[in-house]
């Protein structure tokens, strides 16, 4: 069978956050979390798979020019005996360098279904104008 007839799925493991031996605050992993990010005319739009995040654990800031991103994933709280365990859970951080271009004071965020989207817009170009010359 040829490699474009392949209909395996293809699994991507989490990258771990290399916190340089720092521990995290939940006492679990920290993992980047998967991103889609275009730009438009509008501006610069941020889809980050965050599965377990919801409002509540979410925290998005922007301070000098750094927006973070940290989603804390609660424990499961699971009856019975764990047979095999494959899904690692753990909380999902991210920083980026924010632009001048990009309007600080507009940024939006939504999560929904475990899928944070952010919209970064653009600011306006500056309009040209006539500058009046006072006379003293």
């Amino acid at each position: 069978m040829a490699d474009s007839d392949d209909k395996t799925i293809n699994v991507q493991d989490k990258t771990h956050v290399d916190t340089g031996g720092a521990e995290s605050m939940s006492g679990g992993p920290l993992f980047y979390p998967p991103m889609d990010i275009w730009e438009d005319d509008a501006g610069i739009h941020i889809e980050a798979e965050m599965p377990g995040v919801e409002v509540s654990g979410l925290s998005v800031d922007l301070k000098e020019n750094t927006l973070t991103i940290l989603g804390k994933v609660p424990p499961l709280k699971e009856a019975g005996k764990h047979l095999k365990e494959e899904f690692e859970i753990g909380d999902y951080y991210r920083q980026f360098t924010v632009s001048e271009v990009i309007d600080q004071e507009g940024i939006t965020a939504k999560i929904k279904d475990g899928v944070l989207a952010l919209f970064l817009p653009k600011q306006a170009p500056a309009q040209p104008r006539k500058i009046q010359v006072a006379s003293e």
